[in-house]
């Protein structure tokens, strides 16, 4: 359906894009059979929380908002700040959103196929998901890889794969609800995400303050909505950096909160009752 049309070019126009729209249903059906049908013929299979189910769905939503809306149009044909919006919709909406409603005992199941569990541990190591993540986001943002992408769409559909995937990686030693892959500890995980943030911004404040156009492909797209290709360049960077920051830090403040309140907990001194509690557990209680 188009919406609008501009100097001879559709840019709002509803393409069903069947090689996302496909993979995307199949995907949530394989999640739905796995945690009904597919959940009682797994002995070990814990409950399923409506909450989990819902999370899940929704990353499956903003993957398809990323790649089978109008983002994903603008974004290939003439805006760099709508191509970081998808990027960031992948990688910190998406990925995190299918990470947490994945229930343990699914993942525990995958985890059991042959050979699957030490590419697991490799791969889910901190130190391996952090530097797998930050050398695709990398190499997905020099000129040379953006320009090729945006001009071959098969090779830009593997990017957006790799760079869910990694993402996932790189949320896995904090989201992680696996005990065999257990996430870090809220201090490590504030650590962690605040050198997360780091390098977003200064690919961003590169993007942000270069002199030309970084990417040739959108300095010869056609303008649309008034915007320059140094003023869409410069939105980008602004995007890339701001609203990371703003999400990594969200899950920084989060880990920060939950940690205080157990130092809190844990230091105080135990109330009388439940100290009878533990007296009579032990049989050890004056009443006796």
């Amino acid at each position: 359906m188009t919406l609008l049309h501009i100097g001879g070019y559709y840019w709002l126009d509803w393409h069903l894009h069947p090689e996302v729209v496909l993979p995307l249903v199949l995907l949530e059906v394989i999640y739905l059979y796995s945690v009904t049908e597919a959940r009682g013929l797994i002995s070990d299979a814990g409950r399923v929380r409506r909450g989990q189910v819902v999370t899940f769905s929704l990353g499956v939503l903003a993957l398809y908002a990323a790649a089978g809306t109008p983002i994903h149009d603008i974004s290939e044909q003439y805006l760099l700040s709508v191509h970081m919006v998808q990027h960031l919709l992948f990688t910190l909406v998406a990925a995190p959103l299918l990470l947490a409603g994945t229930p343990p005992w699914l993942w525990q199941a995958i985890l059991r196929g042959p050979g699957v569990m030490p590419v697991a541990r490799l791969l889910t190591n901190p130190l391996v998901a952090f530097g797998v993540f930050n050398a695709v986001l990398v190499l997905t943002h020099l000129q040379p890889v953006v320009d090729l992408a945006l001009r071959e769409h098969a090779f830009h559909l593997v990017v957006h794969v790799v760079l869910v995937a990694s993402a996932i990686m790189m949320w896995w030693p904090v989201l992680s609800n696996v005990p065999e892959l257990p996430r870090l500890s809220d201090p490590l995980q504030m650590a962690y995400l605040f050198l997360q943030s780091l390098l977003p911004a200064v690919l961003a404040s590169f993007i942000t303050f270069a002199d030309g156009v970084v990417y040739g492909f959108y300095g010869e797209a056609p303008r649309i909505w008034g915007l320059s290709a140094i003023d869409d360049q410069q939105i980008a960077g602004g995007v890339m950096k701001l609203s990371g920051s703003l999400i990594l830090w969200s899950f920084i403040a989060v880990a920060f909160f939950r940690w205080y309140e157990r130092e809190v907990v844990e230091s105080q001194p135990p109330h009388w009752p439940e100290v009878e509690a533990e007296l009579d557990r032990m049989g050890l209680s004056h009443k006796q």
